[in-house]
């Protein structure tokens, strides 16, 4: 270990490691409870034990699994289809391709068995037909190409901004422009009709690798807006709120929401876990909201123009069960 290393293990290794390594400081973690990290010989699965300058740690990584991209029979729930493309309503839980620690069991082995042969060869190998993706535990709309041409005409659009996407979520608290504290958030403007507009880049996390940061130098685009749909509580606890995109990056409707202090409940990366004031929402909504076992975001409008046909598309989903469930407690 290198000289004045932080005290704790998982800080010493999130610093010291190597970062042609590429490991993540939640899978430095989880290689710690595993027992797959030694200090000084010994195995070590507490992540907080105290270590100093001069020790000798010793981290095995497991061999990763082979993806498999091929056909397997998973259920769907197919909103359109034609030759050239189908909208999927992901559910929760799937994740879009095969990679490391989720090596099958994606939409896309469910899509290879959907629509056989006919996906193999578009977009390549890794991710046939994908042209866009949702996070494993964000449900809602995804639209896959079926052949080249769709492929590409979909690509187009995307790389364009011209896809309509809207985005159903619970926040803690209401991100609202009469909120004075939101006036010194940068990167936070509001414009007519009540909209938040935050305007940042964004970019993978210096240590965690499994994170985006905002950044205003550097890094990626990125804007989202945002409405307030229906507020909860008093005084205000949490609100459903709509999200639309003008450009697409990794996490950003989470990480925005949660830079400009309106974190998304259940959000396990991003810092939704907020302590809520009992009186301000029933006992019912407050278990919900502390229980709530991923990020309350739903993909829940899609629109485009059809990449043969050149018509405009438009696609609704309602929420699921689960966040269905979560506003109806907190509406009580």
């Amino acid at each position: 270990m290198a000289e004045d290393p932080p005290q704790r293990l998982d800080k010493a290794l999130a610093r010291d490691v190597p970062v042609q390594a590429a490991l993540s400081r939640t899978r430095l973690s989880r290689l710690i409870a595993e027992g797959a990290v030694l200090l000084n010989g010994q195995p070590v699965t507490d992540q907080t034990r105290k270590i100093a300058a001069g020790d000798a740690v010793e981290i095995t990584v497991p061999q990763a699994q082979d993806s498999y991209i091929g056909p397997q029979d998973i259920p769907l729930d197919v909103v359109f289809e034609d030759d050239d493309l189908v909208v999927i309503n992901k559910a929760v839980g799937m994740v879009v391709h095969p990679a490391p620690g989720s090596p099958d069991g994606t939409l896309v082995n469910a899509l290879l068995h959907h629509c056989g042969d006919s996906l193999s060869g578009v977009g390549g190998q890794k991710r046939p037909g994908i042209v866009h993706r949702i996070d494993k535990d964000t449900s809602g709309l995804l639209v896959v190409a079926k052949t080249d041409r769709a492929h590409h005409g979909l690509a187009a659009q995307f790389e364009a901004h011209k896809v309509e996407r809207y985005y159903r979520a619970v926040v803690f608290g209401a991100p609202d422009a009469n909120d004075p504290r939101l006036r010194g958030v940068k990167g936070v403007n509001f414009e007519s009709g009540n909209i938040m507009r935050l305007t940042t880049q964004l970019a993978r996390h210096k240590t965690d690798r499994q994170r985006q940061a905002v950044l205003f130098q550097g890094g990626r685009h990125a804007v989202t807006r945002a409405r307030i749909v229906e507020r909860f509580g008093t005084p205000i606890a949490a609100a459903l709120v709509e999200c639309w995109l003008e450009t697409g990056r990794t996490h950003q409707i989470r990480v925005h929401m949660a830079h400009a202090g309106h974190g998304l409940i259940g959000d396990p990366v991003y810092g939704g876990r907020r302590k809520l004031s009992p009186k301000a929402i029933s006992p019912d909504a407050l278990e919900r909201v502390k229980s709530f076992p991923r990020q309350a975001l739903h993909a829940a409008v899609l629109g485009f123009k059809h990449p043969g046909s050149h018509q405009s598309l438009r696609f609704e989903a309602p929420v699921p069960p689960d966040m269905d469930q979560l506003i109806v407690s907190l509406r009580g």
